[in-house]
């Protein structure tokens, strides 16, 4: 998202990562861990983004709703331009009945004009999710692309891409070339669509997928 906003709060604050939203939403002082922020700062990125309401946000973070709406309220003052982009979306669609990907996939929102209440609220969150999640999904595909065209002479051609896991790719490489592998793979993956922010990959290796992401 701050790669199609031209605001500094964007380019500034959101392509710094979860730690710097949730900093600028609970304060210095919340006492909160960092694992903590970054859980919670996740959560309130995808929500607000998606259209969820105080109500829903509370649960999900575990607070009290009037809590969620301060955390909501804080975070559209702290990210103005995050506001804006969400309504620029809903106009432009509104307008035309479709909403696209940075790269031109397109999908039809003709629910958006509609009378009843709750349908129209869900395709106003579909306007605004697909731009966000669908534009993460391409750039995925485009890495895994150039990612599966460089295995062959990648750390001795022994890395497999085995498995993909929403924004997740998992690899397979023997021990002694592994991190080698995870140099490049990180690399190859940084570079796959150049934006004005630039792409971050995190990268763990471990004997399973569960010691990879600790």
């Amino acid at each position: 998202m701050a790669a199609w906003r031209s605001a500094p709060i964007s380019i500034g604050w959101l392509c710094r990562g979860s730690c710097r939203t949730a900093l600028k939403v609970f304060g210095t002082a919340s006492g909160l861990s960092e694992h903590e922020l970054r859980r919670r700062a996740k959560i309130i990125n995808y929500a607000l983004l998606y259209g969820k309401t105080a109500f829903t946000l509370a649960k999900d973070i575990g607070v009290t709703q009037q809590a969620a709406q301060d955390f909501i309220n804080a975070y559209f003052a702290g990210f103005p331009s995050v506001r804006r982009f969400i309504d620029d979306l809903l106009a432009i669609a509104r307008e035309t009945g479709v909403v696209k990907t940075m790269f031109g996939r397109r999908r039809l929102v003709p629910e958006l004009t509609s009378r009843n209440g709750q349908i129209r609220g869900a395709a106003e969150r579909v306007a605004v999710n697909l731009p966000i999640q669908g534009s993460a999904a391409d750039i995925l595909k485009r890495a895994m692309i150039d990612v599966h065209a460089a295995l062959p002479s990648l750390a001795g051609g022994r890395t497999r891409m085995i498995l993909t896991v929403h924004d997740e790719l998992l690899f397979e490489a023997p021990k002694e070339t592994a991190e080698e592998a995870a140099a490049a793979l990180r690399e190859i993956m940084e570079r796959a669509v150049p934006l004005r922010v630039p792409l971050t990959v995190d990268v763990g290796i471990g004997e399973n997928w569960k010691e990879a992401k600790s």
